[in-house]
């Protein structure tokens, strides 16, 4: 076992030794700490990003139709396409993959309440909406579209909380009117919108925007969510099967981009892990070369260590010290000096981090309901990063100690009390 009196060996060594100890060690805090840093600032980027696509499904497929820029089966070029009825059916029965469907009929009108008066988009669609875009009702809210409201045709809407400020300021205005042009709709809920947008729209019952502003019949968009699809070749496949069964029933080519426009956020979301994953691999490879650098250097002490003590290991050996003793003191002491240091930077670099997060979130820097975008957000590292580091930090440390230990190892009794 290692007992006290090794130890004391050990920490008598390196108070004789004080200032090549503290700058091995500095370089090994620094190292520590600038991969603590990196990290951290890794993660802001991250989820800064992230925050900005904190409102859509990472699976969701927009599709609006277009004008055809190709000639198909003898039909000329310019031609609008029409999304029908029969569409929402058919893209489900004919592509497994497809999961959650809406349909959105748009509308721009102007909503009053008493001599308050605002000009708003309209949105016409299903109660998969609310999840397909992640619309969000807090409690107390009220409800998003329900299905009763699309059977029924209800005149009834669902605004925003910009909505709710210019028309009812300070009243609830769930369960009262709002007038538009010609129709008078009963307001059922305050959807969450931490942008507190002029433009975000407000919604109403498919059926009913459908029946009011479309004619009874056609769809201006479509949108649903996918299963199943991991890859970005996934992706386009379907993309491909998508635009040919939609050209076979509305009689495109296929390859006409303008007749069906899409807009896939999976692809995106593959595409900005993938950017994401790249540096973070970057950030840990940089942290890791600085780290490195400093287990270099206490390996180069503890190199200068053994020779310094060759003559005193000679010594341990002759009056019957076993190798293992020796290997063992020399690699714990390397340990000791790496760990020791590692967690110093390692505590600093950990509570810069989580300070400039305070600091932010005191200053309501990256904060949607200030900024509409955010490139910074939330820059500290996770627990398994400290664990990670704490490994790192002793695996280093045998590291270091190792190769030292094993050359003073190696070395003969009689040869090392030979040593000058």
């Amino acid at each position: 076992m290692f007992d006290f009196d090794n130890f004391r060996e050990i920490f008598g060594t390196i108070r004789k030794n004080k200032l090549r100890t503290f700058l091995t060690g500095f370089s090994v805090a620094w190292g520590i700490f600038m991969l603590i840093i990196l990290l951290g600032a890794g993660n802001g980027l991250r989820n800064g990003i992230l925050h900005n696509f904190r409102n859509m499904s990472t699976n969701r497929v927009s599709v609006w139709p277009g004008y055809t820029t190709m000639p198909y089966q003898g039909m000329p070029t310019n031609r609008s396409i029409k999304f029908k009825d029969e569409d929402l059916k058919l893209i489900r029965y004919d592509h497994p993959e497809i999961d959650l469907v809406s349909a959105v009929v748009y509308h721009t009108d102007t909503l009053s309440v008493g001599e308050e008066y605002g000009t708003y988009s309209m949105r016409a669609v299903f109660p998969a909406h609310s999840i397909i875009d992640n619309i969000q009702m807090l409690v107390g809210n009220g409800r998003f579209i329900n299905d009763i409201d699309i059977q029924q045709k209800r005149k009834v809407i669902v605004i925003s909380p910009r909505m709710k400020e210019v028309l009812f300021h300070s009243e609830n205005p769930l369960g009262k009117y709002i007038n538009t042009s010609n129709i008078v709709y009963q307001v059922v809920g305050v959807y969450k919108d931490e942008n507190n947008s002029n433009d975000s729209p407000a919604y109403i019952p498919f059926s009913t925007g459908q029946t009011l502003y479309n004619f009874g019949y056609g769809i201006g968009q479509i949108s649903f969510t996918l299963k199943g699809l991991k890859t970005k070749e996934e992706n386009e496949a379907f993309e491909t099967r998508f635009r040919e069964s939609m050209g076979k029933r509305h009689r495109f080519d296929p390859t006409d981009k303008g007749s069906l426009y899409m807009w896939n956020t999976a692809e995106e979301f593959l595409m900005l892990n993938g950017m994401m994953n790249g540096i973070s691999l970057f950030l840990w490879i940089i942290g890791i070369g600085t780290l490195t650098a400093g287990i270099v250097g206490v390996s180069n002490i503890m190199l200068i260590t053994v020779r310094e003590r060759t003559r005193e290991f000679g010594i341990r050996k002759a009056i019957g010290a076993t190798p293992f003793s020796i290997l063992k003191l020399i690699i714990v002491e390397s340990i000791l000096i790496t760990t020791m240091f590692g967690y110093v930077g390692m505590v600093l670099g950990i509570g810069i981090t989580e300070g400039i997060n305070y600091a932010m979130d005191m200053m309501n820097m990256g904060q949607a309901s200030g900024d509409d975008m955010t490139i910074f957000r939330n820059p500290t590292v996770s627990l398994s990063i400290a664990f990670a580091a704490t490994g790192l930090l002793i695996l280093a440390g045998v590291m270091a100690g190792y190769f030292p230990a094993r050359k003073a190892v190696k070395i003969t009794a009689i040869e090392a009390m030979r040593t000058e």
